[in-house]
């Protein structure tokens, strides 16, 4: 039965999408791959994590209010059902894997029970509305979050539905959508949040009932239209200043905008609307020209969660926010599937190896809210919206249970097919099994990536299979069988007699490498990162001589980059880091404590730099920490 689980995002027959999206259980991590690692850790420690927050924190006892169960004030956000909604969609994608866990079943059960106590007689439901400010239902679109709290009560219970869990959350959601279909139809409102556009989109994929996906459009494109209250940020902030279809930038608050271009791919495919998948073509191409950072991470500023100015990417004043990341990789999966373009599946798996999996401690409990390129030796990290370290929960607490969900659903975005073929756009250790053409395929997958390039495919079926394998845009050089792979839009394709089982071989070379900026990024010129295969690293204090300042270190960008098997937790370092990078560099501290003094750089001490993941960061005492590091100064 968890073979047969249709994941996240299954665009219906009759869309524009190039290629479609496997079943969720067509695809088992091995458990040693780093993969699997991650679900078993979202599994048995983030996942309950999150469980035992929402009744620690509040979330659920915000529910209880409503019910009468409780009494007292609405604590933390007021849009915190949401977070009880996006751990009932990560419980429902584990069960699917997972469905004997008893415990995890319960907490969907009785969770779902409560969601339905607490909906109101019409449909609407929102515990801080209906108690606190009933006078204002529908009234403040632009901060009120309702129909963002909808949006990811629907997604919770497509999850639900499709891992054959949890019947009756998604009777409440489409109690709820029907109310909203009724009350929004009509009328020129939108919500200062954009995610009811996909999560509606998804609905009408589940039930085939046409108004969900003719709602997400009419929000689309009512969109832009200065129908919100900017007052407090601006119309941009809302992306709220220019109608969808005539954008051609980025802007404002990251995750809004990132939510709504995942809505647009979602309704462009499903109504054949090729205007509104170009703006989402038009507005990608300004995120990842010009205001994405190294990591994968998007937004540069912390006063409104936003997008900056072209090429405004300060790494230590990054924002960066986990959503985003996880956004973004929402994204592009869907202008993957659109599209077919192999440059859709870099950015995912740019983000999801370095600001996403950076997002998380080792122990699978502490979490990054913000994930800066830098942290500076000094750093007041007091304040929750830019900690020295990850914490196990904030007052916004909309990151865990994210992480939580793309963790447990994560099987569903390593593969797709169209008409004879079968794509492969992330590595990993593992199985898969589907059907081409009507004919069973299996493909056992044998690497150590991010760790090694080099992928093994042993594929036994009987149709006439086209494989498609994923070359990075950093793998210069890349083999199949040995010779120099023939590159189209990003994947190199091999065609086969696969009856009677052929390995395929695949080498990405992954020498360690120099990264240079941009040279208009100012608040990194004079600098570069060191990069190896998808993993962007950093050097901590940690690693560095006792009394050496991060800040003092340079590094010879024309020496050579060693790479070394990491000796685990002897060497100091997390046993979780197989590969370091060792640079050559020197001391170069300031020849005076003037703050605007004259300090003429000169040739210092000569040191050695380890650089370990940038994902990785963080995992020991907290200390400084840089991913772009000045270039030494020449004699």
């Amino acid at each position: 039965m968890t073979e047969r689980i249709l994941g996240p995002v299954h665009p219906t027959a009759a869309a524009t999408s190039a290629l479609r999206p496997l079943f969720l259980g067509a695809v088992a991590f091995a458990p040693d791959s780093l993969f699997g690692g991650w679900q078993e850790r979202n599994a048995s420690r983030t996942l309950p994590h999150c469980v035992e927050h929402l009744d620690t924190a509040g979330a659920l006892d915000n529910l209880r209010r409503v019910t009468g169960e409780v009494d007292g004030d609405h604590r933390n956000m007021w849009f915190a059902d949401s977070d009880v909604y996006k751990t009932l969609e990560a419980a429902a994608w584990q069960l699917g894997r997972t469905p004997d866990d008893a415990e995890l079943r319960a907490f969907l059960d009785t969770t779902a029970a409560l969601v339905a106590k607490a909906q109101e007689d019409d449909g609407y439901l929102n515990s801080y509305f209906t108690v606190d400010k009933p006078e204002l239902r529908w009234r403040e679109l632009h901060w009120s979050h309702e129909l963002y709290c909808a949006g990811h009560l629907i997604q919770a219970a497509v999850a639900a539905a499709r891992a054959g869990v949890g019947a009756q959350l998604v009777t409440v959601a489409r109690r709820f959508a029907d109310l909203i279909v009724e009350r929004f139809a009509t009328v020129d409102d939108v919500d200062g949040h954009p995610e009811i556009e996909t999560a509606l989109v998804e609905l009408y994929r589940l039930t085939g009932h046409r108004p969900y996906l003719d709602l997400a459009a009419r929000f689309l494109d009512l969109r832009g239209r200065g129908l919100l209250n900017g007052e407090r940020f601006g119309p941009r902030y809302l992306q709220d200043h220019v109608p969808v279809r005539e954008a051609d930038e980025v802007a404002g608050h990251v995750v809004r905008q990132l939510y709504l271009l995942a809505g647009v791919v979602d309704v462009a495919v499903e109504t054949r609307d090729d205007e509104l998948l170009d703006a989402s073509r038009r507005l990608w191409a300004d995120a990842f020209g010009a205001k994405t950072y190294l990591t994968g991470a998007q937004g540069s500023r912390h006063r409104d969660e936003a997008f900056g100015d072209p090429y405004e990417l300060p790494p230590d004043r990054a924002y960066g926010e986990t959503c985003a990341a996880i956004a973004s990789f929402q994204w592009n999966w869907r202008m993957l599937l659109a599209t077919g373009e192999g440059r859709y599946a870099d950015e995912m798996e740019r983000a999801l190896y370095n600001a996403i999996a950076g997002s998380t401690a080792l122990d699978g409990t502490h979490f990054f809210y913000s994930n800066p390129l830098h942290l500076r030796t000094g750093h007041d990290g007091s304040h929750e919206d830019a900690p020295s370290r990850r914490l196990p929960w904030y007052s916004c607490a909309c990151c865990p249970p994210n992480l939580a969900r793309l963790v447990a659903s994560l099987s569903g975005y390593v593969a797709t097919t169209d008409r004879g073929g079968l794509q492969v756009h992330l590595y990993t250790a593992g199985e898969l099994r589907t059907t081409v053409d009507g004919s069973d395929v299996h493909v056992v997958t044998r690497t150590e990536y991010p760790w090694d390039g080099r992928v093994e495919l042993t594929v036994t079926t009987e149709t006439a299979l086209t494989l498609a394998l994923r070359i990075p845009g950093w793998a210069d050089g890349a083999l199949v069988d040995g010779a120099p792979a023939d590159v189209h839009d990003g994947y190199a394709e091999v065609r086969r007699d696969w009856s009677a089982g052929v390995t395929v071989t695949l080498e990405l070379p992954m020498p360690a490498r120099v990264v240079r900026p941009h040279p208009r990024i100012d608040a990194v010129r004079g600098c570069v990162a060191v990069a190896r295969g998808p993993l962007v690293y950093c050097v901590e204090q940690a690693d560095l001589p006792g009394g050496v300042t991060l800040e003092d270190v340079r590094i010879d960008p024309a020496a050579p980059l060693f790479t070394s098997t990491a000796t685990g937790t002897a060497a100091g370092r997390p046993p979780e880091v197989p590969v370091t990078l060792t640079a050559r560099g020197s001391l170069e501290p300031p020849s005076s404590d003037e703050l605007y003094g004259a300090h003429p750089g000169a040739p210092g001490e000569p040191v050695e730099l380890t650089a370990i993941p940038y994902f990785l960061w963080g995992n020991r005492e907290s200390g400084p920490m840089r991913v772009w590091i000045p270039v030494a100064t020449v004699g």
